[in-house]
Parts: structure tokens; sequence; C-alpha cells
């Protein structure tokens, strides 16, 4: 994969994430388990093909881009400026 499309890859990468968000919130309702961020995170990494791109530029490691979305999604932050 040469010429990555970096704006098509976060945009991908944030609907992943809130599905695993939403996968794991049904979870933890359902069965009264409290999840963590690194789950999300795992549950992210788990549905990645082998050839999803990795982090290349920067101290962010994936996980730790995938973290930051995460705590984004489920504190609402990702969403405040959004409608304005």
């Amino acid at each position: 994969m040469t010429d990555t499309d970096y704006e098509s890859l976060v945009l991908d990468l944030i609907a992943r994430t809130e599905k695993a968000v939403e996968s794991v919130a049904h979870l933890a309702v359902d069965t009264d388990i409290t999840f963590k961020i690194t789950d999300i995170v795992d549950a992210v990494e788990r549905g990645l093909p082998a050839d999803y791109p990795a982090s290349t530029a920067g101290e962010m490691s994936r996980r730790d881009v995938i973290a930051q979305m995460a705590q984004d999604i489920v504190s609402g932050e990702m969403y405040e400026d959004q409608g304005a």
C-alpha cells in the first residue's frame, strides 16, 4: 500500500472503534462486567486485516491511537463540536 489515504484510514479506524465501543458496552450491560478501554482496543485490533497500516510517524502506536479514540467516544468528547 504505497498511496495511503490517511483521511479514509482515520475515518475507518473511528468507525471500527465506535463499533467496538458499542459491542463492548452492550456486553458489559448484559453481563454486568466492567470493561476497560484496553478491552475496546483489543476488540478493534482483533478485527483489523493483517495488512492494516500501523503508525509510522510520531510516538503513538496504533494501539495508543485506538485507545485515545475509544476514550473520546466513551466520554463524548469526539462528538462535542459536531452540530455546532
